[in-house]
C-alpha cells in the first residue's frame, strides 16, 4: 500500500477474476488496493498456488475479499460469481480488471468517478497500445469491434474486448442470468453488446494496456485458434438475435435522433 489512502466506497468495488496468474496476481491486487477500497478477487479454480498469497494478504486487510471457485469455469463465470455476491452485499457498480498486470490501476478512481456521474452508463476502457502489443492481437480486435458496431447499430462502443471497465451490476446480472453464454472468453464482447441492447450507454475513456513478456511475469491464456472460434460463434449468435431485434433497435435509434432543422 502507498502512503496515500485509497478511495473508499460502500457502493462501488473493484472485481478481479484470476486463473493461474502466478505472482502477477498479488502485484495486481496490491496495486488495486493502493487506489481503491474494497477490492474483491475471484479465484477461478487456480491450480498454481497463486491464491494462497492473496488469501494471506486478505487476512490482514479488511478492504480485500477473496472468493474461491472449486474448478475453472471461465472469466465470465468468475465475474458473474463476484457480481452476484456484490449485489447481495448492496454494491451498485463494479470495475473489472485483469489479474495479469495489463490494466492501469491508477485509473481506477477516475473510471469509478465517471460511473458515479453517469449511473445509466457503462464506462469502457479504450486501449492505448504501446510497442509491447502483438500486431496480430491488435488487428484481430478490429474485426470484433467492426461486428460489435454493426450489432449495436453504432452505439459508440470503441473497443469490445478491453476488460478494464465499469459495469452497472444489476443490469449485467440481469443480462447474464437470462442466457447461458458469456461465461468464458466471449464475456467481454457479449456483455457490452447486450447491455447496449438494454439501453445502457457506453462512455469510452482512454486507458493504456501493456502486454508483459514471460520474463516480466506475463501470463496469457489466450489461444488464437480456440478463442477466435469462440468469438466467431458468439458473433454468429449475436447477429441472429440482432436481426430479430432490428425493428426495436431502429425505433430506439430514430427516437434519439434530433429533429430535422431546415
Amino acid at each position: 500500500m502507498s502512503g496515500r489512502e485509497p478511495t473508499a466506497s460502500s457502493s462501488q468495488l473493484v472485481l478481479i477474476p484470476s486463473y493461474n496468474t502466478g505472482a502477477k496476481l498479488l502485484e495486481t491486487v496490491r496495486d488495486a488496493r493502493a487506489h481503491w477500497n474494497p477490492v474483491w478477487v475471484v479465484i477461478d479454480g487456480s491450480t498454481d498456488g497463486s491464491a494462497a498469497a492473496v488469501q494471506a494478504l486478505a487476512a490482514d486487510d479488511g478492504g480485500l475479499r477473496v472468493l474461491l471457485l472449486p474448478h475453472n469455469q471461465g472469466k465470465g463465470a468468475a465475474v458473474l460469481h463476484g457480481l452476484r455476491a456484490a449485489q447481495a452485499a448492496g454494491f451498485s457498480d463494479a470495475l473489472t480488471m485483469d489479474a495479469d498486470g495489463q490494466h492501469p490501476a491508477p485509473l481506477i478512481p477516475q473510471f469509478l468517478a465517471r460511473s458515479r456521474e453517469r449511473p445509466d452508463a457503462m464506462i469502457l476502457g479504450r486501449p492505448v497500445f504501446d510497442a509491447s502489443a502483438p500486431m496480430l492481437r491488435v488487428r484481430g480486435r478490429r474485426v470484433s469491434n467492426w461486428w460489435t458496431n454493426l450489432e449495436t447499430l453504432g452505439a459508440g462502443i470503441a473497443d469490445s474486448l478491453y476488460g478494464f471497465r465499469v459495469y452497472p451490476i444489476a443490469e449485467l446480472v440481469a443480462v447474464m442470468q437470462r442466457q447461458p453464454w458469456m461465461r468464458r472468453f466471449d464475456f467481454d464482447t457479449e456483455a457490452v453488446v447486450r447491455l447496449a441492447w438494454r439501453g445502457v450507454k457506453p462512455i469510452n475513456v482512454d486507458a493504456p494496456v501493456k502486454y508483459l513478456s514471460a520474463e516480466e511475469g506475463g501470463v496469457s491464456h489466450f489461444r488464437y485458434g480456440r478463442d477466435n472460434v469462440l468469438l466467431t460463434w458468439m458473433h454468429l449468435r449475436l447477429m441472429l438475435e440482432f436481426v430479430l431485434r432490428l425493428p426495436l433497435l431502429l425505433w430506439r435509434k430514430l427516437r434519439r435522433q434530433p429533429p430535422f432543422q431546415p
